[in-house]
């Protein structure tokens, strides 16, 4: 395609012309799995999990995400975006129903990591279709509308959650996830398979031959997105240690939540718009560089609205940064071989989400959490110059 072609077609491009195609599957699996994200623990106790197996089996979910990861990218490769968004889509909901129906902690907690396995493949098949759905100069708002798009179903999810415990009990919530599975599964065999020319054009590729001949990239940049990752990872883990450790209550340190995740979600718009205008670099380094402030001001929080303070300082770095990930994955990705690569890819930020998490515990096990914060501050901190550094690089020889 010449360059007069590229323009005219960026200039007619829309993002709600993939609209449906792209974001409304994320949406509906989201709703799914936001709900029962809180009650996951619950429904372990309830089946006599005790209270360390209850946080177990919530961590399956990142478990299995990581252990899929690179088969995720060879699944892709094979059968393309569309066919492994069905497959997955169903295999979530038979998943969900499992939990629902199991009397075992045993199997409620294989159903769990079959669920996060399924969320893997899921999101690199949206990335992948998204590569190839929207012009390059749209892909970091394409990207940002997508993890955009999850936080809404995160949202939604515990809202229609709660009502539906109220109603019927803990195992409605599974069988709502069940049928937000299924309905994702079947609003993506609507969307055109856009990569099935390419994939019979070219050979199949192993992961490793592929990571191999692009390991510098993930030794730069993929590091970039593993410290990304990492930070989020922080905030998850920290903030709630902290509001507890301060005094404050679950209900208290809920809604604070919840306002933070109202800011996350005002921001992954402006963040995809910035990222497209003045490359990846002004939004990859404020996601890291805010959880390092956070950090070290998390010390001087004591009150409720301090506490708020510091969650929505977090929640801006974070909510600007909506799809950096995916985004920086698209932007390095080869043409043969990306399926492969992005699993790579996806395998480098839940490194960095499992590392955060792993973090937080031995820091706040080795050290007065005050001290720990800071610790983690100042490392976020470095963090921030490895970011910087190289999506500079990145942004500077895309142009």
């Amino acid at each position: 395609m010449s360059s007069g072609d590229t323009e005219r077609v960026d200039a007619t491009f829309r993002l709600r012309d993939v609209a449906l195609s792209a974001y409304a599957p994320s949406i509906v699996s989201a709703i799914g799995h936001g709900a029962v994200l809180p009650v996951l623990a619950l429904r372990a106790l309830d089946l006599g999990a005790d209270v360390p197996t209850a946080a177990f089996i919530v961590a399956l979910l990142g478990v299995g995400s990581l252990l899929a990861s690179l088969p995720a990218g060879a699944l892709v490769a094979r059968i393309g975006e569309r066919r492994a968004l069905t497959t997955v889509g169903s295999l979530d909901a038979v998943a969900m129903a499992f939990a629902a129906l199991t009397d075992s902690v045993v199997a409620l907690g294989l159903a769990v990591l079959l669920s996060g396995m399924t969320w893997t493949v899921f999101m690199m098949a949206r990335q992948g279709h998204l590569i190839d759905a929207v012009p390059l100069a749209f892909r970091a708002r394409a990207m940002a509308a997508l993890g955009g798009s999850m936080r809404i179903g995160v949202l939604v999810g515990p809202l229609l959650g709660a009502g539906l415990i109220h109603l019927g009990g803990l195992t409605w919530v599974f069988w709502l996830a069940a049928a937000m599975s299924l309905a994702s599964a079947l609003l993506a065999r609507s969307m055109p398979d856009l990569g099935s020319e390419h994939r019979g054009a070219t050979p199949h590729l192993s992961v490793v031959s592929v990571l191999m001949e692009h390991r510098r990239t993930l030794l730069t940049v993929g590091v970039a997105v593993v410290i990304i990752s990492a930070s989020r990872a922080l905030r998850i883990g920290l903030l709630p240690l902290w509001a507890e450790h301060v005094g404050l209550s679950a209900s208290t340190t809920s809604l604070i939540f919840g306002a933070a995740a109202a800011v996350d979600l005002v921001c992954f718009l402006p963040g995809g718009w910035l990222m497209d205008t003045y490359g990846r670099f002004v939004v990859a380094v404020p996601v890291v560089a805010t959880t390092a402030l956070a950090c070290l001001l998390l010390p001087l929080a004591t009150t409720a609205v301090t506490v708020a303070a510091v969650m929505a300082l977090m929640a801006v770095g974070n909510g600007l940064g909506a799809g950096i990930v995916m985004t920086l994955g698209a932007d390095t990705a080869p043409i043969e071989g990306r399926a492969q690569y992005l699993g790579g890819w996806r395998l480098c930020g839940d490194i960095g989400l499992s590392g955060g998490a792993l973090l937080v515990s031995l820091a706040a096990a080795a050290a007065p959490l005050a001290a720990a914060c800071l610790v983690m501050g100042a490392g976020a901190a470095l963090g921030t110059v490895w970011v910087g550094y190289f999506t500079r690089r990145l942004d500077l020889s895309r142009r």
